[in-house]
């Protein structure tokens, strides 16, 4: 047996897996991530480090560009499968691991077994355009997302590195091509060269165009930034969400508020246990783009224990010591305090309602009013009082209006980006982590 057979089965036998989460499929990323979890195969933060790629949800026609540009990124030998439901996980895990046969000639040594291939080209959706723990974390989360580097906190030995996505070229799914690229910009190599703007002092600086997602891990499914960068400030942002899927069932997130709203019974520990597991989605992401994998991964557990239906006294503790530890790290404070500054007044002219008002400032008051709520949700995850139907207040923000939460959010976005550092963009984007499944929704009606 050879070095590169070794290398195989041993790369066979724990993928390091990319997701390529689709819009509308958040059950099923959840699904997904717990069963690599259960499997101890870690999730690649980028293309360049994974050996599998795991498409999450049903694709669509408009889908099929950046899926196989995060394809083609992965190195060969790689497998590649698809879930279009949360029924379906364990199937298509197994086939990332099937005993790879003998490449065939041209092949580059990949197999794919997917399931529910992505479909043919079409252009994205729509433009909004504004320019108005346990002990020493940061030594590689049981998630994956351990790809950050580590900081040294010597008042509770937290580990931090930088910003993931820090060059932020890797990662953007096949979109290397994409924008306008002004002055002396164009593509050379499928990159895009930098092109002359004033700055904000009126000099002449380079001005790069360039996509943010949607393949990016820790990213909203569905979200494409276009951004200009002159050196490493962002001057401009404009959102550009997917398409919607196709009609289906209620966004997930905010199903039991939606569902009540009709007039079902739905016990309000229902509701107070995907409130709590959405916060703890949200701040897993905004944890692990910080450069704290660990914590991040422990909030992932906390989130599938209380999906799970496990009683809160099971849980209910170890949620108390995240809280305790995000609170007294001096270290992550300091990667996300003053980032995405967002005051009521502002929150209130975009029409932002929910914990991003609740807030009243930055990525660090979002990530606390987060974990704060998910406490006291802990407090209700077990009542079987039903909940009443005039209760919107779902994750996000208030329901039931002319236009999803995550709508003003969308909107708040590129004013709290503009004159940001790149390197802090994901964690601003984070800190909002806009739901576009229920934007999705209420554009269909």
């Amino acid at each position: 047996m050879g070095l590169r057979d070794v290398l195989l089965r041993i790369g066979a036998g724990h993928p390091a897996v990319l997701l390529a989460c689709l819009p509308g499929a958040t059950e099923t990323r959840l699904a997904v991530e717990a069963g690599l979890r259960r499997r101890g195969w870690p999730v690649a933060a980028s293309p360049a480090a994974a050996s599998a790629l795991v498409v999450v949800g049903a694709a669509g026609a408009a889908d099929e560009e950046w899926v196989e540009g995060l394809w083609r990124q992965i190195p060969s030998p790689k497998a590649r499968s698809a879930v279009a439901g949360a029924y379906d996980v364990e199937a298509a895990l197994d086939t990332l691991v099937r005993p790879a046969a003998a490449p065939v000639p041209g092949d580059g040594g990949e197999h794919s077994a997917d399931h529910d291939g992505p479909g043919g080209h079409a252009d994205q959706g729509g433009h909004r355009d504004h320019d108005g723990h346990d002990d020493h974390d940061g030594h590689g989360g049981d998630d994956g997302h351990g790809g950050h580097g580590g900081h040294d906190d010597h008042d509770d030995h937290d580990g931090h590195g930088g910003h993931d996505g820090r060059d932020g070229h890797d990662d953007h799914g096949g979109h290397g091509d994409h924008g306008e690229h002004h002055g002396h910009g164009g593509v050379v190599a499928g990159l895009p060269m930098a092109g002359r703007a004033d700055d904000r002092d009126g000099l002449r600086l380079d001005r790069l165009h360039l996509p943010l997602g949607p393949g990016l891990a820790d990213w909203p499914a569905g979200l494409v930034l276009d951004v200009a960068l002159q050196g490493d400030v962002v001057q401009h942002a404009g959102v550009r969400p997917l398409p919607p899927p196709a009609p289906g069932g209620l966004p997930y997130w905010d199903e039991p508020w939606l569902r009540a709203a009709r007039g079902a019974h739905v016990p309000r520990g229902t509701a107070a246990r995907r409130r709590c597991a959405a916060h703890l989605d949200s701040a897993a992401r905004l944890l692990a783009v910080s450069g704290w994998p660990d914590p991040a991964a422990r909030a992932r557990r906390l989130r599938d224990a209380v999906l799970g239906g496990a009683p809160a006294r099971e849980w209910s503790a170890e949620l108390g010591r995240l809280v305790r530890r995000v609170r007294r790290s001096r270290v992550l404070r300091g990667l996300t305090a003053g980032l995405g500054a967002l005051p009521a007044a502002g929150a209130r002219r975009f029409g932002v309602t929910g914990p991003a008002l609740a807030a009243d400032g930055d990525a660090y008051d979002r990530l606390l009013v987060w974990l704060d709520d998910a406490v006291r949700c802990a407090a209700e995850a077990d009542d079987d009082r039903p909940l009443r139907p005039y209760d919107r207040d779902g994750p996000r923000g208030r329901l039931g209006g002319p236009r999803a939460p995550s709508d003003a959010l969308l909107d708040a976005l590129p004013e709290l980006l503009r004159g940001a550092e790149f390197a802090s963009a994901r964690v601003i984007v984070a800190s909002l982590d806009p739901d576009l499944d229920e934007v999705g929704a209420v554009v269909r009606g």
